[in-house]
């Protein structure tokens, strides 16, 4: 059902930072994210591949610029590879099917709501509103509603 596009199709269809953080792990800037201070109910899945990620009753504000979950989905695979780039040790998140670069996991998170931030590039996200989940395909999802 979820497939990755050709590098010729998703270099039309995503926008040069869409591309630029999905494919080359570029990070957005700060506070740029249409999702960083975006509330509504729903699902967020991989831009790329339409793989359902995060869901809007896991997102809080963590005050950093980017949107921020305590955890995916449950029953999503969501990858964690060590990334010690730019001096640091981090653990970088990828989406399964399509690889595309997400963010980092941060063990910072709030505790009441287990302790995890997964901090993501907007850039790598899409937005379905709850009420058109089943519309496109996600209604399954709708369980996290409930």
């Amino acid at each position: 059902m979820y497939n990755k596009p050709s590098d010729e199709e998703l270099r039309a269809r995503l926008t040069e930072t869409e591309y630029r953080v999905t494919q080359n792990s570029a990070t957005e800037a700060p506070f740029s994210s249409k999702y960083d201070d975006f509330y509504e109910e729903g699902i967020y899945v991989d831009i790329v591949s339409g793989e359902p990620l995060f869901s809007s009753k896991d997102k809080f504000n963590a005050g950093c610029g980017w949107p921020s979950f305590a955890k995916p989905i449950e029953g999503t695979d969501i990858k964690e590879i060590e990334d010690l780039s730019h001096g640091m040790i981090r653990t970088e998140v990828r989406s399964d099917i399509a690889d595309s670069h997400l963010g980092h996991v941060f063990p910072d998170g709030p505790k009441q709501l287990g302790g995890l931030r997964y901090c993501i590039n907007g850039a790598s996200l899409k937005f379905i509103p709850k009420d058109e989940m089943e519309e496109a395909g996600y209604g399954e999802y709708l369980r996290v509603f409930e």
